[in-house]
């Protein structure tokens, strides 16, 4: 009678703790990241937009100018086991990209890791008059604004030729223009999340990336093999939401997770109550033999 009474307390108890961890983790599901513009009939801006192609991979035999100088090849920042987050845009972009990229550098201040360690950023130009002299001022306006020591390679800032940009924007879907008039490059705000092999995994949009979002972006690109055991729970738990720009919860895997958990705690109390009952008995025959002795 009192193992009955002590599970059925036990079942409300695990009941309550499920309803209000959903409710905690709900807590973390707003904001969105995606910035939703409107185009109208503008011929001009129809040319703005990004066409998302997850899961292909993008040329990685294209050539850039590194903010040294140096000739580099796309290829020699991935397969490195970790994802690369790509910044498609212009370094002398008088607003937009200055945008994306304070953007990115909050976030890459907040989150715990490390360019050059758990993932790797490329920023390249899609103006090809920028000079590899005006990427390294840039370069270190953003690593000196991050103060993380050791991350000066693990944020690449890239230009080069008008077709190789061309290839490697058309790759991910990332569509802009030239205004001529403006003598401005129009563009989306976005970043592409990459595989360690080139794979497009996600695009975040806008220009701020919460925390949340994008290391579970990075976790996700790197198929598990990067972030903590709770990022990984946490991913099982979120999926992107397409629509929102921004993950969400899961209700079924939440769900699919907690009723895991209840079956592994029902079975330690049960374990735990089959122990304590053993015990008595094993208590009350050696107190009957030490009577009869």
């Amino acid at each position: 009678m009192k193992i009955e009474m002590t599970i059925k307390h036990f079942c409300k108890m695990t009941q309550s703790s499920i309803i209000i961890a959903l409710l905690i983790l709900s807590s973390f599901s707003t904001g969105f990241s995606q910035v939703i513009k409107d185009k109208g009939n503008d011929a001009e801006l129809q040319k703005i937009d990004v066409e998302e192609r997850l899961g292909d991979v993008i040329p990685l035999d294209l050539n850039f100018i590194d903010d040294k100088g140096q000739t580099v090849s796309l290829n020699s920042y991935f397969n490195r086991e970790r994802p690369v987050v790509l910044v498609l845009g212009y370094y002398t972009c008088p607003m937009l990209c200055n945008l994306i990229m304070n953007g990115l550098s909050d976030v890459l201040r907040e989150i715990p890791w490390r360019p050059g360690s758990e993932f790797q950023v490329v920023s390249v130009s899609i103006d090809p008059t920028e000079t590899d002299l005006v990427a390294s001022a840039k370069k270190k306006n953003y690593i000196e604004s991050i103060g993380k020591p050791n991350i000066a390679d693990g944020w690449a800032f890239l230009t080069g030729s008008a077709d190789m940009s061309k290839k490697l924007a058309d790759a991910v879907g990332f569509k802009y223009f030239y205004n001529e008039e403006n003598d401005e490059y129009a563009h989306p705000a976005v970043l592409v999340i990459l595989s360690p092999e080139g794979k497009i995994s996600r695009y975040l949009y806008g220009i701020e990336y919460p925390e949340r979002d994008f290391r579970l972006a990075i976790t996700e690109a790197s198929e598990g093999k990067v972030g903590s055991t709770i990022d990984k729970l946490i991913l099982y738990c979120y999926h992107y939401d397409p629509a929102l720009g921004s993950y969400v919860l899961f209700a079924e895997n939440i769900m699919r997770l907690g009723g895991l958990v209840t079956v592994i705690l029902l079975a330690i109390l049960l374990f735990t109550l089959f122990l304590r009952e053993r015990r008595k008995k094993l208590l009350g025959m050696a107190g009957t033999d030490n009577k009869a002795a």
